[in-house]
Order: structure tokens, then C-alpha cells, then sequence
């Protein structure tokens, strides 16, 4: 039977879990289920990651009161 992956405390650590999977698997040496479940969990993983950046950006454009700008491209002057 599978277990449950536990969410992660925030989200430096659930990067550091992706890149731990990311290494698990480019090595080579994981058995086919074991790889899927790496990957199920990094995907898992992944989505929690989006969803806290959506919420800081979110928090951000309150803060900014959407004041914000995007920045200039390089090369781009800033008149």
C-alpha cells in the first residue's frame, strides 16, 4: 500500500525535497515504481510551490496596492 507524502513545513524545504528527487532520478538507479513515486511526489511538490508564490504575489499586489511595474528589459533605460 502506498503512503501518504505529508505536506511540507513551507517552501524552502519543499524545494529542497524537489531537488533531492530531481537528483534521485537523473541518477539512473531508481526501480520504475520507485521513480513514479519520486515523480507523483515531486509533482505534488511542485503545485504546493505555485500555490505559495501565487499567494505571496497575491500578497504583494494588496501591499503594492497594484502600483506595481514591471521592469525594465535589459538594455532598457530607465527614464
Amino acid at each position: 500500500m502506498a503512503r501518504t507524502a505529508s505536506a511540507p513545513e513551507n517552501f524552502e524545504s519543499a524545494i529542497s525535497e524537489l531537488e533531492r528527487i530531481v537528483r534521485e532520478m537523473e541518477s539512473g538507479e531508481l526501480s520504475l515504481e520507485h521513480a513514479l513515486e519520486r515523480y507523483q511526489r515531486g509533482v505534488g511538490l511542485l503545485k504546493f510551490c505555485q500555490k505559495t508564490l501565487s499567494r505571496a504575489q497575491e500578497r504583494i499586489r494588496i501591499l503594492e496596492a497594484d502600483t506595481l511595474q514591471p521592469l525594465p528589459s535589459v538594455g532598457e533605460s530607465s527614464s
